[in-house]
């Protein structure tokens, strides 16, 4: 166990010097990449008379490069220090009633807090100031409600910017101005009547609260059309008309035709279909209430938060906000690519 101890205080130091060198060595590199084709440009473009005006020009913007990246490398750090620190606390020694410690390095190391995150229980735990926690029930259930809500919303989000990017009717422009407007409204000014049209459908006990969640997150989800719509917009419409030639309906055409041709948007989608009731608090608190066992991870942090709980559960709490980041962590890593395709494709038009 120390040895396991031991390693993992040595893998947090190197990663975080690791992180702080790859950052630096990025940032002189994108210097350097911007200086050198700039060089050239101008060694093509001035004659052999004006080298020397060249040279104090060139040095000059090395120096204002070379401070621009210096500053960005600075502000980096500053950024990522919190995201560390979490990281970095998580791993320590549970000293109770001193939530938060003097120095930022733990002068203790130890897997107690993830032991109990994780489904451990070492005897240490065995009191009720811990039995409430359930972080793997949570984690399950944040992400069943996020995969249902992403393929939901994901489906009525491309289906109405189909809609109205490709086919035209009466009241295409009223409803599109109509719900401009709705959604410059935030979503929880009506949660309070969302809260009675579910408690009177029977939606508000045991399990169904989770499915309640589910709807509340996807009901709404066709509001959100604009950048997709875009993105439709710019696929050629004589693919459509070459289809409705062939005797293919819509239906036929947006799944078998369109879709195809959209991966960057529904990856877009999908993203932040996924993101908000991964990271949602207020409705889950409505619903949810004080029900821990439909609860998510944002109801579980934030109860280890409270006045009476923050002074026993800060390391638990650390060792969850990290856990959270992973998969959303890890979805922007392998799908950067086609989210920034996607929200560029789509700014195109409206």
């Amino acid at each position: 166990m120390m040895a396991l101890l031991a390693i993992s205080k040595v893998g947090v130091t190197v990663l975080t010097i690791v992180l702080a060198l790859v950052i630096m060595v990025q940032l002189g590199l994108v210097g350097w990449l911007l200086v050198r084709n700039k060089e050239k440009a101008y060694e093509a473009a001035l004659g052999t008379g004006k080298k020397k005006k060249y040279r104090s020009m060139k040095a000059k913007r090395i120096t204002v490069l070379t401070i621009i990246h210096i500053v960005l490398t600075i502000m980096s750090i500053i950024w990522i220090i919190p995201f560390v620190y979490v990281v970095l606390h998580s791993f320590r020694a549970n000293d109770y009633g001193v939530p938060f410690p003097d120095k930022i390095l733990p002068t203790e190391w130890t897997l107690d807090a993830w032991s109990k995150l994780l489904g451990g229980n070492p005897e240490m735990y065995q009191d009720n100031r811990f039995d409430w926690i359930n972080f793997p029930r949570w984690f399950l259930n944040t992400f069943v409600i996020a995969c249902f809500s992403c393929v939901i919303s994901t489906l009525f989000t491309l289906m109405t910017s189909y809609a109205f990017s490709r086919m035209r009717f009466k009241l295409r422009q009223p409803y599109m101005k109509l719900i401009l407007v709705l959604g410059m409204f935030p979503g929880f000014l009506g949660m309070i009547a969302v809260y009675n049209i579910l408690a009177s459908l029977g939606l508000n006990e045991g399990i169904l609260k989770d499915v309640a969640l589910v709807l509340v997150y996807s009901g709404s989800a066709g509001m959100g059309y604009y950048v997709s719509k875009g993105f439709f917009d710019t696929i050629p419409k004589a693919l459509d008309e070459s289809a409705k030639l062939d005797g293919a309906s819509q239906a036929q055409i947006f799944f078998k035709i369109t879709l195809p041709l959209s991966k960057p948007i529904i990856v877009y989608t999908a993203l932040t279909a996924f993101m908000g009731p991964w990271m949602d608090f207020i409705f889950v608190k409505l619903i949810v209430r004080g029900d821990f066992d439909y609860g998510t991870v944002a109801l579980g942090l934030q109860q280890m938060l409270e006045r009476e709980q923050y002074m026993t559960h800060w390391t638990l709490f650390c060792a969850g906000a990290t856990m959270v980041a992973v998969p959303i962590t890890l979805l922007f890593m392998f799908l950067q690519k086609y989210y920034v395709e996607g929200v560029t494709g789509g700014s195109v038009k409206g």
